[in-house]
């Protein structure tokens, strides 16, 4: 089947933006209607990720599922038409074994097997699975050389990012999407590494995007995280680069325990650079390490380990490092999340 960057093509050379469902900053998500697919919607996406304490130690997480629309083949009345894709990563980061492993899915939907559920969280490839019932996510990925069996419990409401939910990616409206998180997930569960099951426990960070809209013009890739810190609090932020590492857009959300979220944007929001790190399979260097600046506070966000680099070019077309990081911040403030860093060996398909 072809790569993700490969659907994504076909479809710009066949349909106009007009074909998608637009992203409209009047409308505010709501759960559990929107919990579910937007078949309507050019790509989408649920993003699982979290830091788990087992046995072995540490352990980092990560599982998306995308679904893309392609309009080009709704004319065909054949159920085996690939009107609708589902693409999906898995990955374990093990300190104790020094390196990510990582596997990914491609398939058309055909209901019962690939499906991307409208009303409620229901995505399934084959095996595969994210699904929630009474508001409590199940994960279930039996991946090659490992496996992800786990519960994700909400502790917290539901975070909308952006401005109630619409979240900008450049300077152009149209360039956005509607985003929500539920950060501080209580996860519990197993992950098996090789023939070795081990029980977990930990927390977890999970994000549903959707939009009609390619990268703003001039944007190369991201760099973006999600964190849980210590006392509740809950941090998101990216930056879109442009050519020679530019910051073309900044946008962040904060919220602290018991209060309404903060919105940072522009100058307010900065990632810096302290350290690369090359890969030794593709030569790709990644800035692993930041200080990132977020109003007036600012955290040291470091690796897990530095090697979590992610090929996906079989399924999305996508190089990219995804990784679990620990922050320290303003009065000895911690906390554990995700980082993000896509465009460096090539700009993204989305």
């Amino acid at each position: 089947m072809p790569s993700l960057a490969a659907w994504l093509a076909i479809v710009a050379l066949a349909v106009s933006a007009a074909a998608f469902d637009p992203v409209s900053p009047a409308y505010v998500p709501r759960l559990p209607q929107d919990a579910g697919s937007h078949p309507g919607h050019r790509i989408e996406w649920w993003y699982a990720t979290g830091q788990v304490d087992s046995p072995r130690g540490p352990l980092g997480f990560q599982v998306t599922f995308f679904r893309v629309r392609n309009p080009a083949a709704e004319g065909n009345a054949s159920r085996f038409a690939p009107s609708q894709l589902l693409f999906a990563h898995a990955a374990i980061a093990d300190p104790s074994g020094g390196r990510l492993r990582h596997d990914q899915r491609s398939a058309r939907a055909l209901p019962g097997l690939v499906e991307a559920q409208v009303g409620e969280t229901r995505v399934v490839m084959d095996d595969w699975s994210l699904t929630r019932e009474a508001g409590v996510y199940r994960v279930r990925i039996p991946a090659e050389g490992f496996a992800l069996e786990l519960t994700l419990t909400p502790t917290q409401p539901v975070l909308l990012q952006g401005d109630r939910g619409f979240s900008r990616k450049g300077p152009r409206p149209e360039h956005a999407s509607h985003y929500y998180s539920e950060p501080h997930l209580a996860v519990a569960g197993t992950v098996t590494i090789g023939r070795d099951a081990l029980s977990v426990r930990g927390t977890a960070w999970l994000d549903h995007e959707w939009s009609s809209a390619a990268l703003p013009e001039g944007a190369t890739g991201w760099d973006w995280i999600g964190a849980n810190l210590a006392g509740g609090e809950a941090l998101m932020a990216f930056r879109m680069r442009g050519a020679g590492g530019a910051t073309l857009w900044t946008a962040a959300t904060r919220r602290r325990l018991g209060r309404e979220p903060e919105t940072f944007s522009g100058d307010q929001v900065r990632f810096s650079p302290l350290r690369e790190w090359r890969s030794p399979r593709t030569g790709t260097a990644y800035p692993v390490a930041f200080e990132l600046t977020v109003g007036g506070d600012v955290w040291r966000v470091d690796p897990l380990m530095d090697d979590q680099e992610l090929d996906a070019r079989a399924s999305t077309g996508t190089l990219y490092w995804e990784g679990a990081v620990r922050l320290s911040g303003p009065a000895g403030r911690g906390g554990s999340g995700y980082l993000e860093l896509t465009g460096y060996n090539g700009r993204p398909p989305f």
